[in-house]
């Protein structure tokens, strides 16, 4: 149960043996996700990067529906690791197993059925639908093996393995990374063959957490026997996967949004958009990861009552962020033309590209922030402050800000969006976690049950 790490690492010590590997993970994650934008634009085919980019939205969104069941399950398992009460980690591990293939089922269905309308609400043209069509399909079927592979991931790390959540994340990553030139290029198969490469890794990193779960952990189950519908279990997980898991069902849902506007101005518009948008998920995800790395050490000192060891770690990790976001940043901004021309040669393409990258890499230093105090907030089991935070990235302060700004500043306003919403959470995200922490020292000295029977926001 690796108690010693939650309990007597250094901080540091402590945030970069969970962070660093889940980081890593991420920045697979980051490449696999470049490895399809990459073989694809060899091409040379605009319509089919923009095909690519007007599909994403949807494997957004079934990572969103894996999160309800992997944050929500894994931030109540590391509460309940810091309990010591195993015998509801297996429940809980069992429900969120078999409640994402439920999930995942469900998805596959509605996204074959209403394939045309979604894609057609995406921004779709008629240069780019077939493609998209085509993509999305096969990543209709690969529906399950999306979800769990996202959710057993969150499950395996939040008992802290977190280098097996690594194993079979990279696993996945490897494995498409490799299919992608074959299916793409070699049996020319195009933005089919980046669906086919991506489903079956899914399959494979899912494989692997079977086997890790089954044979290795004796902390996690996902054998029927533990199967349980019991209310305080389902209403631990969905009170923060939901909350969770609308900050991708909404960054889904804004991409969306951001591609239907941003098709008014042409198919490459949206190309530049999407190669722009794959880089920029280098600092989401790496952000993202850091995050989610001390998830369980937060999860576990608060249960614990160890405020002042888990407030450590939060600050230790921001200052891990702001340092992060700015070396990405410096070399975004140096080199931003050369970055755009890897993925894609199109001129234009390659202009616009390089510009959005520009605007989008200069909140890089404080996005990992947010995730940050979000992460906290599900950690903590306080689904009210964590819905508010994952709400408004991507709501809340982003569709209005579209709006606006594409209404008085046409194009431009399109692509200042996203990094305006960013710095309207941030301030929001820090705002409320003060307000936390000062009713977070005034329990320091109270005892753990008073304290935790109080709350905290």
């Amino acid at each position: 149960m690796k108690n010693d790490l939650f309990e007597k690492y250094s901080i540091p010590k402590a945030v970069f043996t969970l962070a660093i590997p889940t980081m890593l993970s991420m920045l697979v994650t980051i490449i696999y996700n470049m490895a399809d934008t990459f073989f694809v634009g060899q091409t040379g085919d605009a319509n089919q990067v923009a095909a690519v980019s007007l599909a994403m939205p949807i494997f957004l969104l079934l990572m969103a529906f894996g999160n309800i069941f992997g944050i929500g399950g894994g931030a109540f398992i590391s509460r309940l690791l810091g309990e010591r009460n195993l015998e509801e980690i297996k429940k809980t591990s069992a429900f969120s197993f078999y409640g994402c293939i439920a999930l995942g089922l469900l998805s596959m269905v509605a996204f074959l059925l209403f394939m045309d309308p979604i894609l057609a609400m995406a921004g779709a043209s008629i240069n780019t639908m077939g493609f998209a069509q085509g993509y999305l399909t096969i990543i209709a079927y690969g529906a399950i093996f999306i979800c769990l592979q996202t959710s057993l991931a969150q499950i395996v790390r939040s008992i802290g393995a977190v280098n097996e959540a690594m194993i079979g994340m990279m696993i996945g990553t490897v494995i498409n990374i490799v299919l992608d030139p074959i299916m793409i290029l070699g049996m020319g198969l195009g933005v089919e063959g980046a669906a086919w490469a991506t489903v079956i890794g899914n399959v494979f990193a899912v494989l692997y957490f079977i086997h890790y779960i089954v044979k290795k952990s004796d902390v996690l189950s996902i054998s029927r026997h533990y199967l349980r519908f019991e209310g305080i279990i389902a209403k631990n997980i969905f009170a923060i996967g939901i909350p969770a898991s609308v900050n991708n069902i909404l960054m889904s849902i804004s991409m969306m949004f951001m591609n239907k506007y941003a098709s008014a101005y042409g198919d490459n518009v949206i190309a530049a958009f999407g190669v722009s948008s794959r880089v920029f998920t280098v600092v989401v995800m790496l952000a993202l990861g850091l995050a989610m790395g001390i998830q369980p050490f937060i999860g576990y000192n608060y249960a614990q009552g160890n405020f002042t060891r888990m407030n450590s770690a939060i600050k230790f990790s921001s200052i891990v962020g702001i340092i992060m976001g700015v070396i990405i940043m410096a070399v975004s901004l140096a080199f931003p033309t050369q970055i755009v021309s890897f993925f894609i040669n199109d001129p234009e393409v390659v202009e616009v590209g390089a510009y959005i990258l520009t605007v989008q890499m200069l909140v890089a230093p404080i996005l990992g922030i947010q995730f940050i105090i979000t992460t906290v907030y599900q950690s903590l089991g306080k689904a009210i402050p964590s819905l508010i935070l994952s709400v408004c990235r991507q709501g809340l302060a982003f569709i209005p800000l579209l709006i606006i700004g594409s209404t008085f500043f046409q194009l431009q306003g399109i692509i200042w969006t996203q990094p305006l919403a960013d710095v309207f959470s941030v301030i929001l995200a820090v705002g409320m976690y003060t307000v936390t922490y000062r009713k977070l020292k005034k329990t320091m000295t109270e005892p753990v049950a008073v304290a935790l029977g109080k709350g905290i926001i």
